[in-house]
């Protein structure tokens, strides 16, 4: 059975995080269910670190994991909370001397091609 208020936590976290809310209609999935309840719901709802941390987290461990896809989404909602660009790049920098080279260069080519997506992105919204 669902936990309302762990989903509820969850969603506002995917919200502030990538830009969508689920509802519990429209997740009938068990396996996003429980990503939700319990990764965003529990984990990422945590008060030991903010939730600009747990993004820089997240972002450092997907790198170096070699999690290009989980990457692109997660690069994404770190720029939503603000994490700057040039904090990206300066992290990717730092993870090359601990995680290795070839995992912080796909990083920064993740992190290129998700700053061209953001910055089409925002040209079209322009041009409304």
């Amino acid at each position: 059975m669902a936990d309302s208020t762990r989903f509820d936590r969850g969603a506002h976290v995917l919200e502030q995080l990538f830009g969508f809310r689920p509802t519990p209609e429209q997740t009938t999935d068990d396996f996003a269910r429980v990503t939700i309840e319990n990764l965003f719901g529990d984990v990422w709802s945590r008060p030991g670190l903010a939730l600009r941390d747990r993004s820089l987290a997240t972002v450092s461990a997907l790198t170096v994991l070699g999690r290009e896809a989980e990457l692109r989404q997660h690069l994404t909602g770190a720029l939503r909370l603000g994490i700057t660009r040039e904090q990206i790049r300066e992290l990717m920098l730092q993870l090359a001397h601990y995680g290795g080279w070839p995992v912080a260069v796909m990083g920064l080519r993740v992190a290129g091609e998700v700053f061209a997506a953001a910055d089409k992105a925002a040209q079209g919204e322009k041009s409304r």
